[in-house]
């Protein structure tokens, strides 16, 4: 699975510099330097749909045998960029960008250029952008060449110290709110998650960053994205604030037949929590980057489907039509449920996905991962359409990315806050059937104004088996609804779970779904 500290799939440019202009058929400016190429988003979009008619070429490890030889230690003395070298270094301008040492795990550089007046110009690695440690300096030679960059990150005039975002690894990158910390990922593009095959990493090839204006709120990074099965042309458009915002408008060119592809993949990280005490053997009572799926339908239904740690591999699909919204949510806010004080998981952003345009027919899908690690991420969930991806047609998405502690749509009806789960029946007077109680809290929209005596019905539905003791009730000196009922439910496939509450004026919730797997039997 995909790997926080190991990320698959990375592609080389070692022969990069030839297929610019040249490709597309631009014609060169003889009145700029010779390394200096036009650049245009039309240009890119060209580029990568002639790259799509061309044999794709696995990369080879591009790191010399000093760099390839180092240590995970060693790469983090090694990675210890001079901030006085930064792209836009000087603070005249409201961004700067810093680049990632090649090593260890990233064995294939990417191209990074800098645009500015309709031009580009390639950015070229230096010894004397790092600050080595004693620790590597001697494993370094005296004469090192243009090695190129594992990625790049961003920093803005709110804080020149802190990152804003990063590109690292494959399509990978990443962005932080307020909070300043980084937790989940997002991913230029996703190929067969979760199949019978491997699955595939496009990567990043190279980047080009528009420089800005001095009163630019936004940066703008193109980027050219290249594997076995497609190409594609991306732009972004990157505004920070108390919540990052990156607006990605997409041109892909399939090589061949795509069976799953997934446009703004998110991934992210659920080891345990309320709902899911399997691996409870740690001091910290919940340990995950994102507590939940938040949907946002075409027809305006919103969802949460609490996230969880299961047994095997589980993929669930839902399916819409021209979705409003969705992401990877950290609901849980409040720092004495995880007692992290280094990983600080209740700071960690939500990413929320806003669809631009007309998305069509297709599904959020949702897939679940075991682990044991939290330093793997085993969540993703991306929009799957339904139209298949086949070579010789442009596919083009656009989408809002938003980095935050809430997302800019929220449901006007109460949201779920908490899942929980135990064993059935009452205190004393367990039943001979295994039963499983689930325990719902929501919280907003009217039913905070809705008094103890008010007419609160809880609606239940399971797949399979029977749901029992239905109860919704308001917690005594709260504004929290609860509903716990029981599920009585023999066999060993999953049960898919739905509940709402309402009374005689509608829907006064959210829709909770779950899907619950009985655990397996002990080893023998």
């Amino acid at each position: 699975m995909i790997r926080r500290h190991f990320l698959t799939g990375l592609l080389s440019l070692a022969a990069w510099g030839t297929l610019s202009a040249r490709r597309a058929g631009a014609a060169t400016d003889q009145t700029v330097p010779a390394e200096t190429q036009p650049f245009s988003k039309e240009w890119l979009r060209e580029t990568a749909r002639r790259l799509a008619q061309e044999p794709y070429q696995e990369p080879a490890d591009a790191r010399p045998p000093w760099l390839a030889a180092m240590s995970w230690d060693d790469y983090q003395a090694l990675n210890n960029f001079r901030a006085d070298h930064s792209l836009w270094a000087g603070g005249e301008l409201p961004f700067q960008a810093r680049f990632f040492h090649l090593g260890l795990y990233f064995h294939y550089p990417v191209k990074l250029y800098e645009v500015a007046d309709g031009a580009a110009r390639p950015i070229h690695f230096s010894p004397e952008m790092y600050r080595y440690g004693p620790r590597v300096k001697a494993k370094i030679p005296d004469q090192v060449g243009d090695l190129g960059f594992a990625g790049f990150r961003v920093n803005s005039r709110a804080d020149w110290d802190r990152d804003m975002f990063s590109f690292l690894g494959a399509s990978y990158f990443r962005a932080v709110g307020a909070s300043k910390q980084y937790g989940l990922s997002a991913r230029g593009l996703a190929i067969d998650t979760a199949m019978e095959r491997p699955e595939e990493f496009p990567s990043f090839r190279a980047f080009w960053l528009e420089r800005p204006a001095a009163d630019a709120t936004a940066l703008v990074i193109h980027a050219l994205l290249d594997s076995p099965s497609v190409t594609g042309a991306y732009r972004f458009a990157v505004t920070p604030g108390d919540v990052t915002v990156m607006e990605v408008e997409n041109h892909l060119f399939p090589r061949q037949p795509i069976e799953r592809l997934g446009i703004a993949p998110m991934t992210s990280m659920f080891q345990c929590g309320e709902n899911d005490r399997r691996i409870a053997d740690d001091y910290r009572p919940e340990i995950h980057d994102s507590d939940g799926l938040a949907l946002w339908t075409g027809t305006g239904e919103w969802i949460w489907r609490p996230i969880l740690n299961p047994h095997y591999i589980r993929v669930n699909s839902f399916t819409d039509d021209n979705p409003r919204g969705f992401g990877l949510l950290q609901r849980d806010r409040n720092f004495e449920n995880y007692q992290d004080d280094g990983a600080f998981y209740n700071k960690r952003p939500s990413l929320w996905v806003e669809p631009l345009g007309h998305w069509g027919r297709g599904a959020v899908q949702l897939i679940e991962l075991p682990t044991a690690d939290e330093t793997l991420d085993n969540i993703v969930a991306f929009w799957n359409p339904a139209e298949p991806a086949q070579p010789g047609r442009e596919i083009t998405f656009s989408y809002r990315l938003h980095w935050g502690e809430r997302p800019p749509a929220r449901p006007t009806v109460a949201e779920v806050i908490a899942t929980r789960l135990g064993m059935g029946g009452m205190p004393g007077l367990r039943p001979k059937v295994p039963l499983r109680k689930f325990v719902l809290d929501f919280q907003g929209g009217s039913l905070a104004q809705l008094p103890e005596t008010a007419k609160v019905e809880a609606v239940v539905a399971a797949s399979r088996g029977e749901i029992r003791d239905v109860v919704a009730l308001r917690l005594k000196e709260s504004d929290v609804w609860r509903c716990h009922f029981d599920l009585d439910a023999s066999g060993s496939e999953p049960v898919d779970l739905r509940c709402f509450l309402r009374d005689a004026g509608g829907a006064l919730s959210e829709t909770w779904l779950y899907q619950w797997s009985p655990p397996p039997p002990p080893h023998s």
